[in-house]
């Protein structure tokens, strides 16, 4: 092919690995984020309307993020070149994927819930009045 040369046959072990790597740097970055969110929330303090809910949510979401880069190391580490791993690694591999629809879909709700830093909200407040 002209746009995408091969010396061989593919190997799929190496593009196994290499698209679970740019997933966990995904995770590591929403994981990144949830950290924060949640370190917003608890800035915030009780008196935060959503204050219970949001913890949870992102409490739920980093839990979920850690088993899905559990799993990821796991894939990760089988030979897909195996046939005996293939039932194995299918079901791994679909586990995970629910688990990210899981974690993409608590997340909207953190958004909907929407978590704001202490400051941005206190300025708000003061420019209002």
């Amino acid at each position: 092919s002209l746009y995408f040369p091969r010396n061989g046959p593919m190997n799929i072990n190496h593009y196994a690995n290499k698209k679970s790597a740019a997933e966990s740097m995904l995770d590591i970055a929403l994981l990144m984020a949830n950290a924060s969110q949640l370190k917003a929330v608890m800035e915030q303090g009780p008196s935060f309307s959503f204050y219970i809910p949001l913890i949870i949510l992102i409490s739920l979401s980093l839990t979920l993020q850690v088993m899905v880069g559990v799993l990821l190391i796991f894939l990760v580490k089988y030979d897909l070149n195996n046939p005996a791993k293939h039932g194995k690694l299918d079901f791994l591999n679909n586990l995970a994927t629910g688990l990210v629809f899981i974690i993409v879909v608590v997340n909207i709700f953190i958004t909907a819930f929407g978590v704001q830093k202490p400051t941005t909200a206190k300025a708000n407040a003061t420019r209002n009045c």
